[in-house]
């Protein structure tokens, strides 16, 4: 049977929770492919991983590499994905089961219609453990729903509102196309997933099902605030791999609306860069350098994309400030920003 989508786990020390989501995965049945990338696990991941590829040998693969981050994981999914979509599941996380087979039920219409998107989108949910509620992200007011559509069809996004890997499925043909390859041993890899493919998805097809359950709770996740300010050079260098995949000018060959997304989430990006480089106490001298550093690298290999985001963009609220002030300005912002996602 063709698999019509390829589901990759990346998992690293994994074994409390991964399988939740590999159950989840499995309501899928033989239309799917579960590829479980141990990630050089020291916990039980290993052995979790053999055991469903042994129970469920036509479905589940169990691959063991080097420690290599989440975005190897991530690449290595890709590389041996058989699916006709491409679809990465974290570990910790899962998907709702009902959904799951609203989205199969689609592809399969779709494609005994002879007519498949690029990429298909449905909501995710924040699953927050510390205040057990949850808050569903949907796009009803930027996407024409349960329909074929393109970039022209596109409504400006909010600050707030972004594509997010949890919200997105790519035709893998298309993603290999795009020649993205996640750097490894980075954290916020993701970012450079729901950017640098857009391109090569011109056809799209938006579900308003709550697909995606993205659990948030653990004092270890690499989102959680004090975890961000820490890893400030890695999405840095996050940001880099955004800016350099197009430049000012390419961006502007795009249609209307992906170049007004594109432009948009470099600035959320930009933003929270910025907003993660100053908010830190510690090694501020380094902190500065990294950050003079960035907008000197980005302005010598492209002065226009630069003035954009440092003069014309949600950066420049705070650009003016000492840098210290820059930090505390951004982290109010952010807390008011997550304060209001909670309240969503």
């Amino acid at each position: 049977m063709e698999k019509l989508i390829t589901f990759a786990v990346p998992s690293y020390n994994s074994a409390a929770y991964m399988q939740r989501c590999i159950d989840t995965l499995l309501a899928a049945g033989e239309e799917a492919e579960i590829i479980i990338v141990n990630d050089g696990s020291t916990d039980a991941t290993a052995e979790i991983a053999d055991a469903y590829a042994a129970q469920y040998p036509s479905i589940v693969r169990a691959v063991h590499k080097p420690n290599g981050g989440h975005g190897s994981g991530v690449n290595k999914g890709a590389e041996l994905a058989q699916g006709l979509y491409y679809k990465v599941v974290d570990s910790d996380d899962w998907l709702d089961t009902g959904a799951l087979a609203a989205l199969l039920a689609k592809i399969r219409e779709h494609r005994a219609a002879g007519k498949l998107p690029d990429m298909y989108i449905a909501n995710y949910v924040y699953e927050k453990l510390h205040t057990n509620s949850r808050v569903v992200r949907r796009y009803t007011h930027n996407f024409p729903v349960d329909t074929f559509f393109g970039w022209d069809k596109v409504k400006p996004f909010r600050f707030s509102e972004a594509l997010l890997m949890h919200s997105v499925l790519y035709r893998t043909d298309r993603l290999r196309a795009s020649g993205t390859v996640l750097p490894e041993h980075t954290f916020y890899v993701d970012n450079i997933f729901c950017y640098k493919p857009l391109p090569f998805m011109q056809t799209m097809y938006y579900m308003d099902i709550d697909l995606y359950r993205y659990f948030i709770g653990r004092d270890d996740q690499s989102v959680s605030a004090a975890n961000i300010v820490k890893r400030y050079e890695q999405q840095i260098r996050v940001m880099k791999e955004m800016l350099f995949a197009y430049s000012w000018s390419e961006l502007h060959s795009f249609p209307a609306g992906l170049r007004r997304y594109m432009l948009h989430d470099l600035n959320v990006i930009m933003t929270l860069t910025v907003m993660f480089t100053t908010g830190g106490k510690d090694e501020v001298d380094r902190r500065k350098r990294a950050l003079r550093e960035l907008w000197g690298c980005l302005r010598a290999w492209d002065e226009e994309m630069y003035r954009f985001l440092r003069y014309r963009s949600y950066p420049a609220l705070v650009n003016w400030m000492p840098f210290r002030l820059q930090g505390a300005a951004t982290t109010l912002g952010y807390k008011f920003y997550r304060r209001k996602l909670s309240c969503s």
